[in-house]
């Protein structure tokens, strides 16, 4: 029993640091995201439409994934996997993102409409697998329906500080003193990182559990 209460306090702490993790680094590329189009499609108002579009409607999209795949024997594996993911999918940003911008660029003259299409091809995949990570943290965290809402509102809570802190972090300081790509490069390796961390845990739970 009390090898098992030390396991769900482990899981607990890790899943409230992967969840802050995450709200920081989706906060973080969606403000590199202005940057990244701007030498292409400039820093208007219709880019930042174009980027914020694109992340609200990746993360509602995630969140709902993320909460259906809850429901299927919620395990720290399976939600590793969702940061593995997430930094697979970054890696278009940081090494073809030019080219991708060039071509849409010379296809689409409107600023509008192709500083949209590249947002979706760029940042969409990553930030829809990154949405599905709240949902799935709440699942993990919740014992009972009794304190599911307790519980809900703290994983938010710690999620939307990561944001709030990614946020400044990546505007005040990140951006004068790193390349973007530098910053990039460094948010793969961290999602890397916290999905390695999260596997290997979830596997030791399964082999103590046997």
């Amino acid at each position: 029993m009390k090898d098992k209460n030390s396991q769900n306090g482990l899981q607990t702490v890790l899943v409230m640091v992967l969840a802050f993790i995450a709200g920081f680094i989706i906060m973080a590329i969606e403000l590199l995201g202005g940057r990244i189009l701007a030498p292409y499609f400039g820093s208007s108002i219709y880019v930042w439409g174009s980027i914020i579009t694109v992340f609200m409607l990746s993360l509602s999209i995630g969140y709902l994934c993320g909460g259906k795949l809850s429901l299927h024997n919620p395990n720290l594996k399976t939600y590793g996997t969702f940061f593995a993911t997430s930094a697979v999918f970054l890696l278009p940003l940081v090494f073809w993102s030019n080219q991708i911008m060039e071509f849409v660029f010379l296809q689409i003259e409107d600023p509008r409409y192709g500083s949209l299409v590249v947002s979706m091809l760029l940042f969409f995949l990553p930030t829809a697998v990154m949405g599905m990570i709240a949902p799935y943290s709440v699942r993990l965290m919740v014992e009972s329906t009794h304190g599911s809402g307790h519980v809900a509102g703290k994983l938010y809570f710690i999620s939307t500080l990561g944001s709030a802190l990614g946020t400044l972090a990546t505007s005040f300081y990140l951006v004068l003193w790193f390349e973007v790509n530098q910053i990039l490069v460094t948010m793969v390796a961290s999602l890397v990182l916290a999905g390695a961390a999260a596997i290997i845990t979830g596997t030791r739970q399964s082999t103590s559990a046997a």
